[in-house]
């Protein structure tokens, strides 16, 4: 007979964890590095039992929210490049439900995470238990079902066996470059605590191995054809290059063919910013330069992107009567996104391939690349020294906003820093390894637009989701991955509002974080999106019952939980600010009140939005005409 050993399932969970390794390139690693937590009555007996007596090499960091601390997990695996993992464990009932948008955002994302909900008892005797609710129609619903949308893999353990094939399965889909994701096991709380007698071969080292998938030979050929009949070829790096670190070959093949280059959120810093072919971000939040080569590029070479309505400017980024597509990706689906010639491969294999194949070849762009570059760059000049006056803006920004309600914001925040001043004296103020988080508001547009990042992997956007609260908790899994490098949260006082529980969890393990927090009083970015279509800026200010503009001390708030805090509302006292910052030991925050509507616009691109299509507002009437119109040059598929 085979020889068992005598485990609850917790501990069994604990003890399989401890054993799971990774192989990328002929590198071996331990996959999981430790277990997030928030204990309640349907773990803290079984996995917490589990944990206390024998956490292997797995590091255990209590939570404070369980959306934050998967946040932290997700941030951790994605600054990872998927190479290793944090699992998180939660109570039944709301502690589960908090881990929905958080398993949304790995989803969206592609990003690998373990999720270990507790559940109701699988005997059923004791129900309804505390935090279950009950369904007429169902007894088996429970809480845990609303992750089933929201996750890669799914299962429910109600025996202490099934344990065995559901992280057999679980591991297999996370280490799948191809389907990454968030990988949720709910396990019976009652099973939790129960023994079995486990294989002991359950539980010997196994590796999972990340084999890179060359493309075929008719897919390399086909590629090689489709660039050589091109005369303006265009590379999207999106985050499956970054995954495949595949920086190297694609500036050899874009030095060689004469390729321009532009960035998804995801793929920006795969290539330096200052790399003379690269035009940076693309589509609605993208640079000039970029929108400018994607409308004349006649194919365009997705490498690892989904291709989102924010990459491709809801279908009208390019110019689709004269552009073909050839998509590289390990993702099937992706790849045939968009009716493209498909390479379901690796990008760096694919990459070496057609360097091979692509010697002799140049594009026709000739001087364009250089002269979109330069033309952004004094762009990004004319943002950075943006200067507010009492009746109006020099040089001139796009603004919704009366003078009067300007001046209003002005002195309600006692500040006339302008959001795109403030930003690129960030960038020119930290350390270039430095790494920086967003995810949602208005801050994106403008990192993805002006940020600069030369050192790989140093731009950590969430905007597969765009998931407000994702910022703060996201620097704690940051620092996990960095331990030795400076992580700035940026992030906007909406989304500081939403969720910065995990502030305190770094500060409780002198994890430090450094919090750059945007105060515009209110949702600026939905602001300008309600007033770019008609309407009036309707509940998006954070005003009073009085109507007066609120203004919100944050750094008293982070400094009663511990942290160093900062006021800054001139270029000068962000400057101090920052290196002050560098020179701590325990987590920062630096308050930066900002002007609303100075952030920065859209260049050549498009969003497709719902707009009212009745309204008694001509101006709303007229933002639908406008739509409908752009839809007639949109793609359609």
């Amino acid at each position: 007979m085979a020889e068992t050993i005598r485990l609850t399932t917790g501990q069994a969970l604990v003890k399989f964890l401890n054993n799971q390794y990774i192989s990328v390139d002929g590198k071996e690693e331990h996959f999981v590095e430790g277990m997030f937590n928030i204990f309640g009555h349907g773990n803290v007996l079984g996995i917490g039992q589990a944990l206390e007596q024998d956490a292997g090499h797995l590091k255990v960091i209590q939570g404070k929210n369980e959306q934050g601390m998967a946040h932290a997990a997700i941030a951790y695996s994605k600054q990872m490049l998927r190479k290793k993992i944090y699992a998180v464990t939660t109570s039944v009932g709301p502690g589960a439900a908090n881990l929905v948008a958080a398993a949304g955002t790995a989803l969206a994302n592609n990003i690998p995470v373990l999720l270990l909900p507790a559940d109701t008892f699988a005997t059923r005797q004791p129900d309804p238990v505390l935090q279950q609710f009950e369904q007429e129609h169902s007894a088996a619903i429970t809480t845990n079902d609303a992750l089933k949308p929201v996750s890669r893999y799914w299962d429910r353990v109600v025996r202490p066996e099934q344990l065995m094939s559901s992280l057999l399965r679980a591991f297999e889909v996370m280490t799948d470059p191809a389907k990454a994701g968030p990988a949720t096991v709910c396990i019976a709380q009652d099973v939790e605590g129960e023994a079995y007698e486990f294989p002991t071969s359950f539980f010997e080292m196994r590796v999972h191995y990340v084999d890179r998938l060359k493309p075929s030979k008719r897919e390399s050929e086909g590629a090689i054809r489709k660039i050589k009949e091109s005369k303006k070829p265009l590379i999207v790096v999106g985050g499956g290059a970054k995954y495949s670190e595949a920086a190297e070959e694609l500036r050899a093949l874009s030095e060689q063919c004469q390729i321009p280059l532009v960035e998804t959120q995801a793929g920006k810093s795969t290539i330096a910013a200052d790399y003379k072919n690269n035009l940076g971000g693309l589509g609605i939040t993208g640079t000039l330069s970029a929108n400018n080569a994607a409308l004349e590029a006649d194919l365009i070479i997705g490498i690892g992107t989904r291709y989102t309505d924010f990459a491709t400017s809801s279908k009208t980024a390019f110019d689709f009567e004269n552009a073909s597509f050839l998509n590289i990706n390990v993702n099937r689906m992706q790849a045939y996104k968009l009716d493209a010639f498909t390479v379901v491969a690796d990008a760096k294999e694919t990459l070496l391939e057609l360097i091979n194949g692509l010697h002799d070849y140049q594009s026709e762009y000739g001087s364009a690349i250089e002269e979109w570059k330069s033309e952004w760059l004094e762009e990004r000049s004319r943002l950075q020294n943006v200067e507010f006056k009492r009746n109006g803006f020099d040089p001139e920004i796009k603004n919704h906003f009366s003078q009067a309600v300007l001046n209003e914001y002005a002195d309600a925040l006692n500040t006339e820093l302008p959001q795109t001043t403030a930003l690129l004296t960030i960038n020119d103020s930290i350390d270039d390894d430095s790494i920086i988080i967003c995810s949602a508001g208005s801050l994106p547009g403008d990192l993805q637009r002006l940020w600069h990042s030369n050192q790989p992997n140093t731009y950590h956007l969430e905007y597969g989701y765009s998931c407000m609260g994702y910022e703060i908790s996201g620097t704690l899994g940051l620092k996990l991955a960095e331990p030795t490098k400076e992580v700035y949260s940026i992030v906007g006082d909406g989304s500081f509002l939403m969720l910065h529980s995990e502030l305190i969890t770094a500060i409780q393990y002198n994890k430090k974080i450094n919090i750059l927090l945007f105060d515009n009083a209110g949702y600026g970015c939905i602001n300008n999106l309600q007033m770019d279509h008609g309407s009036g800026s309707y509940f998006c200010e954070f005003r009073t019952a009085e109507n007066e503009v609120m203004n919100i001390d944050y750094a008293k708030v982070a400094e009663g939980y511990g942290a160093k805090t900062y006021r800054a509302n001139t270029v000068e006292e962000l400057k101090a600010a920052l290196e002050d910052a560098k020179k701590q030991k325990e987590s920062t925050l630096i308050e930066i009140k900002v002007l609303p509507k100075t952030m920065t616009d859209g260049y050549k691109s498009w969003w497709n939005v719902g707009v009212a299509e009745a309204s008694t507002s001509k101006s709303v009437q007229q933002a639908h005409e406008d739509r409908q119109a752009k839809l007639n040059t949109a793609k359609r598929y």
